[in-house]
């Protein structure tokens, strides 16, 4: 149990003022303060609980969440922070460290709108109510369809609601489970090594390797960042990748991704891809939508996209493409191995238009960084299966 603060004497008592509510955003599901009305203590407060919310595991099908719990005079009574799937959410954790009754009349200050749903634990506002809070002050809204919500339901209860404090922080700590909560499924990025002539293997299936050492020790930490790196079985059965990610001198580096393999052919046995830190999962590829669904339900929220070819231009017709990463080597190659394959487009009115972000020269290689900023191509095409395989990665 947190210690019991004692209050100063009256003269010098100086309670947190309230908000004069302004406005109202998001269809009137909550209201939010002018900066003004934001007091210095609940900037303060939530700065404390972002670094609270970054001690939960931060690949996770849950959100890091950090909470704090101050006294009608500002004072900190508890804090508490997310664990994990199956754990107390913040303010649940936050409130525990209290006595009954002692959080009556206090501010929550939480990093996320507090959840309006039962899962594996209770409605945080249901918590919150029932502790008797007298206002919640909370960062980012909660998209998540079967959660979000929860300031109106506070509102309805009596409760005193101000969001948007830190938003920007908070959105960016939460940044990849905010895009899977709002679009169901994981932020996709799509990445192929290829000749200036836009060739990922020469005519004979050779590829390894197009680019340098530079470019591919970026390309591995880059999986690094990501929750999953998916392939197709054909890259599996020709190139035999390990989907680790390492360092220039090929150690394994801390954080690795799921590897994901899809198509409907067997991963042999003895593929190095079994040998993997993770499990691998495996996906038809018969319906990408489904597919993303089910990463996405699996906690996965980001997945980079290795190939080959036939993958990419799956990705990229189905309209689940985030980024696009373009590795190009100083080399001509020629021939029928196009990065590439049949996007569908008949005109140039229907090309899949890209916005670059940023261009690096990466030792003597090229990186192109680009965003879709236009609507998908086609419908979700079934992965092909069958046919010669891409050889190299």
């Amino acid at each position: 149990m947190a210690a019991r603060w004692c209050p100063p004497p009256t003269s010098v008592r100086t309670a947190i003022p309230g908000p004069e509510w302004t406005r109202t955003m998001d269809g009137d599901r909550h209201r939010e303060a002018p900066a003004a009305a934001v007091t210095a203590r609940y900037t303060e407060a939530m700065r404390r609980a972002l670094t609270l919310a970054a001690r939960g595991p931060a690949r996770s099908e849950n959100p890091q969440v950090g909470c704090v719990v101050l006294s009608p005079l500002g004072e900190t009574l508890a804090e508490g922070w997310h664990r994990g799937v199956g754990t107390a959410h913040a303010e649940a954790d936050a409130l525990a460290h209290l006595a009954p009754g002692a959080a009556a009349g206090s501010t929550v200050v939480v990093t996320l709108e507090p959840c309006n749903h039962t899962g594996r634990t209770g409605p945080c506002t249901e918590a919150l109510s029932a502790a008797g809070v007298a206002r919640v002050v909370y960062a980012s809204d909660d998209p998540s369809p079967n959660a979000a919500g929860g300031a109106a339901r506070l509102r309805a209860a009596g409760v005193e609601v101000i969001g948007g404090v830190l938003r920007e922080e908070a959105q960016t700590l939460l940044g990849e489970w905010l895009f899977a909560a709002q679009h169901g499924r994981p932020r996709v990025t799509l990445k192929w090594a290829m000749s200036i002539d836009a060739r990922a293997a020469a005519a004979d299936g050779t590829s390894q390797w197009i680019t340098g050492n530079t470019a591919r020790t970026d390309g591995h930490r880059r999986r690094g960042q990501h929750d999953a790196i998916a392939v197709g079985i054909g890259t599996i059965l020709a190139d035999d990748p390990a989907l680790t990610a390492r360092d220039e001198r090929g150690a394994l580096l801390d954080e690795q991704p799921i590897p994901v393999v899809f198509g409907t052919r067997t991963v042999p046995a003895n593929a190095a891809v079994t040998r993997h830190p993770h499990r691998p999962v495996t996906m038809t590829g018969h319906d990408l939508l489904s597919d993303m669904s089910e990463l996405k339900a699996r906690g996965i929220r980001s997945l980079y996209v290795e190939g080959g070819p036939r993958l990419q231009t799956a990705f990229l017709r189905a309209g689940v493409v985030d980024e696009v990463l373009v590795y190009i080597a100083p080399l001509l190659l020629g021939g029928p191995n196009l990065a590439i394959g049949d996007l569908g487009p008949t005109t140039l009115d229907e090309a899949f238009a890209l916005e670059f972000v940023r261009v690096e020269r990466i030792g003597t290689d090229v990186l192109l960084i680009a965003h879709p900023r236009s609507a998908a191509i086609g419908s979700s095409p079934d992965i092909p299966t069958t046919g010669p395989a891409r050889k190299g990665r």
